[in-house]
């Protein structure tokens, strides 16, 4: 057997929420093409169904199912049409995210929750929906971020709020579930990486931002896909619990 056969995901099942977009795509196409059938869980359904259209253009296996990741009932459902369509759930990447910059002061109650219910609350629903049905040798990817970390200029309360608990959630679910139920969980902080919601940075920042990448460039997709691929599979089997960085240096500077 060769060592590139560790990152094979023959025959297994992977559901990835927020796959209508940005890093949940690549998530989706990279778990494809190591040999996953994929569930694409998201809101925005006519986006999600193009994007099961093309994984099953290129010979794979997908279903997509509308998301509010929000809604523990919309999670069970998903986890549920995951079951009937394939039969089994063997990875989880709980990915669905939402950003907001509101100075600290002008932020509303409404506003700092609506982040944590899909960035932390979601992922823990998701997980919870998952975890009751995973057997023994599956995995969760917790989708945290670089700001969990560090600080970049920017209001972000909510938003680094909730994805340094996506840290701690991943850790605390790691302790619970992997000895006892054989379930491993871990986590990608990524770095700057081109989405929609980077388009949606000041002008500027971003050129701000490159002065901290001791990789001096914007990560590309394909790279923490990469990452995901490796958690996922048999190759990182005897990794749990932690966050792997994924922010060409930025973290340290």
């Amino acid at each position: 057997m060769s060592i590139l056969d560790e990152f094979l995901l023959t025959d297994q099942v992977a559901i990835v929420t927020g796959a209508s977009s940005g890093l949940g795509v690549a998530f989706a196409r990279a778990l494809s093409e190591a040999g996953a059938s994929v569930v694409l869980g998201a809101r925005r359904t006519d986006r999600l169904a193009a994007v099961a259209d093309d994984i099953t253009a290129g010979g794979g296996r997908a279903l997509a199912v509308r998301l509010d990741v929000a809604d523990p009932d919309s999670c069970a459902a998903l986890a549920e049409a995951a079951m009937l369509e394939f039969g089994r759930i063997d990875i989880l990447v709980n990915n669905a995210g939402l950003g907001t910059a509101y100075p600290a002061t002008r932020e509303t109650p409404e506003q700092f929750r609506s982040v944590v219910d899909v960035n932390l609350n979601g992922a823990y629903w998701m997980a919870q929906a998952c975890g009751r049905r995973m057997q023994p040798g599956s995995c969760i990817v917790n989708i945290s971020s670089v700001l969990a970390i560090t600080t970049a200029g920017m209001p972000q309360a909510a938003y680094s709020a909730s994805k340094a608990a996506l840290m701690g959630l991943t850790r605390d679910l790691a302790s619970q579930w992997t000895g006892r139920k054989g379930i491993r969980v871990n986590a990608i902080a990524p770095g700057y990486f081109a989405t929609e919601m980077t388009d949606q940075y000041p002008e500027g920042y971003l050129d701000s931002m490159h002065a901290r990448m001791l990789v001096p460039r914007m990560g590309r997709l394909e790279e923490c896909a990469a990452t995901l691929v490796w958690l996922a599979s048999p190759a990182g089997g005897y990794v749990t619990g932690q966050t792997i960085v994924v922010d060409g240096g930025v973290s340290i500077t």
